[in-house]
């Protein structure tokens, strides 16, 4: 099982990937370029799983290899560091498609089951 710490900070990239998939529902692609404290709240929690996948220690994340750790760490670096040149698309195509599945993986991870302490 996972370190207290580690699982902390599981939680943390399960709790704001579910809550990302839990607002594209419903949505489309045009609603990022529509409604901009929604596409902004996107990609703060984007920035907060790359953030918390950022702190997972190296031994946790060679226990799960399914999990795309440095694409998810380098996505919140340029989601910070090129804050002026985010493309919607991808970003669209990464909550859609990536996400969904980043939260499948992480559920299966043991001890992540209940809810999520810090």
């Amino acid at each position: 099982m996972a370190s207290p710490e580690d699982l902390v900070r599981l939680g943390h990239m399960l709790e704001h990937s579910r809550e990302a998939v839990a607002l594209v529902r419903g949505l489309t692609r045009r609603s990022l370029d529509e409604d901009r404290v929604m596409s902004l709240a996107l990609v703060r929690l984007l920035e907060i799983v790359g953030e918390a996948a950022a702190r997972v220690s190296a031994e946790e994340r060679a226990k799960h290899p399914g999990i795309r750790w440095a694409a998810i760490v380098g996505l919140r670096n340029r989601l910070i560091h090129g804050y002026d040149s985010v493309d919607m698309d991808v970003l669209w195509r990464i909550l859609t498609d990536d996400v969904p599945s980043l939260v499948a993986s992480l559920q299966a991870i043991p001890g992540l089951e209940g809810p999520i302490s810090t």
